[in-house]
């Protein structure tokens, strides 16, 4: 069991450089852009669904970022670019020190092994025709791991580092026999099974009662800190966001629209669409009853044809015509690693201007 593990963590270790120093990301995402072609008919081209324009982002190992947005944003397809599900239209995204933008086959494998992924519904992500013990020996399978007392091994250890114990009352179980929380227990035990470094986890709570979301996301927690995980937490939830990221990125319509810390950017909320979702979040005070929280009228954009200028300019109040419907913003610099993407902030320093 000891070599398997001193195994795993020689292919997935990172380089002492990456550690060290102000500039040590894991993973750095360039101008990333991911369009999706539509057809007609099945064969004439019929336009692009732009569905992430644009996307920055970095992230060192050991730190949790967060990318919220409401349904349709565009956090999912950037996520599933992260795992090279899809792949990039344009921009470059580096992990571990390798672009990975065209990897193919071996090189794919060797990513994803480096990479865990925990699923919204766990219900969905698991085979109904397969047990606990079946699911997790799976990766060590496809991952050339042949003895089955180094796989037993090390499933019966991920079940007792996601508090499923005792191990033996679970391994035989399938998942309709375990309850919502067991079940993403299962999908966390899964995306650690092969000791990745980076940890995406998509809308993790959604899916489960309340009083269960709290335990899923301090397990969380307390798995990045064993295994000093980078960690990508994608939610529509800012609720949540509070207490468990150092970094937030909210993205509108494909782009990234403000990026600060977890504090900075819930207590000095800069961009207009910002300020709509920490409205929208829940907060358990009686004067809620009798408080009308204002939201912005109208729907997200096409991403087929999005407006010009702001993408959030069709739903904001404070838009200032011929400027914001006609010219996108550059990124402004509001001090404290806090940038927003908004012509309300055209008198600060400009950090990034974009192509048009």
């Amino acid at each position: 069991m000891t070599d398997y593990i001193e195994e795993l963590a020689e292919v997935n270790s990172v380089p002492s450089e990456l550690n060290d120093g102000d500039d040590g990301f894991i993973l750095e995402i360039d101008g990333l852009k991911v369009y999706f072609e539509l057809r007609k008919r099945g064969f004439q081209h019929a336009g692009f669904v732009q569905a992430v324009d644009g996307v920055d982002l970095k992230l060192k190992r050991g730190e949790t970022i967060a990318i919220v947005g409401e349904s349709g944003c565009g956090k999912t397809s950037l996520m599933k670019t992260i795992l090279r599900i899809n792949t990039p239209t344009g921009g470059t995204i580096t992990f571990d020190g390798e672009v990975i933008n065209k990897l193919r086959s071996q090189g794919l494998k060797n990513l994803r092994r480096k990479i865990g992924f925990v699923q919204q519904d766990p219900y969905g992500a698991l085979a109904p025709f397969m047990d606990v013990q079946t699911i997790l020996e799976e990766p060590l399978k496809i991952n050339g791991i042949k003895d089955r007392k180094k796989r037993v091994a090390r499933v019966r250890q991920v079940l007792e580092e996601v508090r499923m114990t005792p191990v033996d009352d679970f391994l035989r179980k399938f998942p309709h026999q375990l309850s919502g929380g067991q079940q993403q227990r299962v999908v966390i035990a899964r995306a650690m099974i092969l000791n990745p470094i980076l940890l995406v986890a998509d809308e993790p709570v959604s899916m489960l009662d309340a009083s269960v979301r709290v335990e899923i996301l301090k397990l969380l927690r307390t798995l990045q800190e064993e295994h000093n995980l980078a960690v990508i937490y994608i939610t529509h939830d800012l609720a949540t966001v509070r207490y468990f990221s150092e970094y937030i990125y909210v993205m509108y319509a494909g782009q990234v629209i403000e990026k600060a810390p977890e504090s900075q950017l819930i207590n000095e909320t800069a961009h207009p669409y910002s300020h709509a979702l920490l409205a929208a979040t829940s907060d358990p005070d009686p004067k809620n009853v009798d408080e009308f929280q204002k939201v912005p009228a109208g729907e997200p954009p096409s991403l087929v044809t999005p407006p010009a200028g702001c993408r959030f300019h069709p739903r904001c109040e404070l838009i200032e015509k011929g400027l914001c419907d006609v010219k996108r913003p550059p990124e402004f610099d509001l001090g404290n690693k806090h940038t927003v993407t908004c012509w309300l902030f055209k008198d600060r320093p400009i950090v990034r201007e974009f192509e048009e």
